[in-house]
């Protein structure tokens, strides 16, 4: 367990002077996909998706190399989603017939074995927490992981069954409330291994990863709608190489936020013996909530910003009150303000506690709750 000494670098996955063999793989295997990915698909990309692909692989390398774990999970969802690509051999009946597709590497069936996993993973969690016993909370962590590949792999997978289903209809897989449930997950999932890695504890994971079973779920439920789950055309105000950015950009903000809500719930239950024993200290739990509120809080500017260049491609101008984006302010303004009284004004544990569960139940409605109750030009993403 950590102790008040903060200490939140990788030892193991700092950038080696002398980059390892594993290193070169890894770069080595990310300019070919990219490289191939050019070749084959350069024709069908406008110039912004040109520099998007490059781009992002750039961004790919540099995580890479600072975190270890994240080039092993590429590697394997990346070699998990090709092979899916080559079972089904450019046509989509092949997804029918071929056993591995049908049970495993498709994507519906790679998105069950991930909501499976998350669902572990958290029980795990809890048995270990609850015993404090390592082997439970060791195996937990490798489940995690595990459902992290299959949910990754199933996002690539989906990208491609796209493409198949005809002319204009392939786009990447962010575009419904579906797919953005499946990001949320995940992108939560790999925030907190994250943190788990970085500070060398696992007693949090019974905690936050409450919040991606949650998410999964409500994406098993909603999933059970006829239809909801297929893969959909986009309506013209998505077909956007904004929304290759600003989305993921979002969900990184709200990861981060459920983060540090699940950080301040495990604060204030600190101060009972029972949790004061399982979970690590105060001060830390303090530390690595500003932490996972300052990340969400870049994240999600970054993304509003692109949001609005976005509305003004789409809808000829930059802010119009649409119920999103109005609630959108609200999540930033509420954030600023907490960042503002943590740095200027030095305020520290159980107010801002309070506050980050207070904004998470802001962000919530502003993620799910516009939908089910506001409209609005972002109605494409209603229950």
């Amino acid at each position: 367990m950590p102790t008040d000494t903060l200490t939140l670098e990788f030892e193991a996955d700092r950038v080696p002077s002398r980059a390892t063999a594993g290193n070169w793989l890894f770069l080595i295997a990310l300019c070919a996909v990219v490289g191939v990915a050019l070749l084959r698909f350069a024709p069908l990309m406008d110039a912004y998706e040109l520099i998007i692909l490059p781009a992002s692989a750039v961004l790919l390398a540099w995580l890479g190399l600072r975190w270890r774990a994240l080039q092993a999970l590429a590697g394997a969802s990346g070699t998990l989603a090709l092979s899916a690509i080559a079972l089904y051999r450019g046509d989509l009946a092949h997804g029918g017939s071929s056993f591995l597709l049908k049970f495993f590497l498709a994507s519906q069936s790679a998105i069950m074995w991930m909501g499976v996993g998350f669902l572990a993973a958290t029980a795990l969690y809890a048995i270990g927490w609850l015993r404090r016993g390592e082997n439970a909370l060791v195996l937990a962590s490798r489940v995690n992981w595990m459902a992290c590949t299959a949910g990754f792999t199933a996002l690539l997978v989906r990208w491609h069954e796209s493409y198949l289903m005809g002319p204009g209809i392939g786009h990447i897989p962010v575009s419904n409330l579906y797919e953005v449930f499946i990001l949320f997950s995940l992108l939560t999932a790999l925030l907190y291994l994250h943190m788990e890695q970085a500070s060398g504890s696992r007693q949090l994971g019974a905690l936050v990863m409450l919040v991606v079973s949650a998410a999964v779920g409500f994406l098993f439920w909603y999933g059970a709608d006829a239809g909801v789950h297929e893969v959909q055309p986009l309506i013209p105000a998505l077909k956007s190489y904004w929304m290759k950015l600003h989305v993921p950009a979002n969900f990184i903000g709200y990861g981060a936020f459920s983060l540090a809500a699940m950080l301040g719930a495990a604060w204030l239950l600190a101060g009972h013996s029972f949790f004061a024993s399982r979970l690590p200290s105060r001060a830390w739990l303090d530390e690595l909530s500003y932490r996972a509120i300052a990340l969400g809080f870049v994240f999600f500017t970054i993304a509003t910003i692109l949001g609005a260049l976005w509305a003004a491609e789409a809808w000829g101008g930059y802010w119009s009150w649409d119920p999103k984006e109005t609630w959108a302010l609200v999540v930033w303004l509420n954030y600023a303000a907490w960042l503002h009284m943590r740095l200027v004004k030095q305020w520290r544990g159980g107010v801002l506690a309070w506050w980050s569960l207070a904004g998470f139940v802001i962000t919530l409605f502003a993620f799910l709750g516009v939908n089910m109750f506001l409209s609005g030009l972002h109605s494409y993403g209603s229950l």
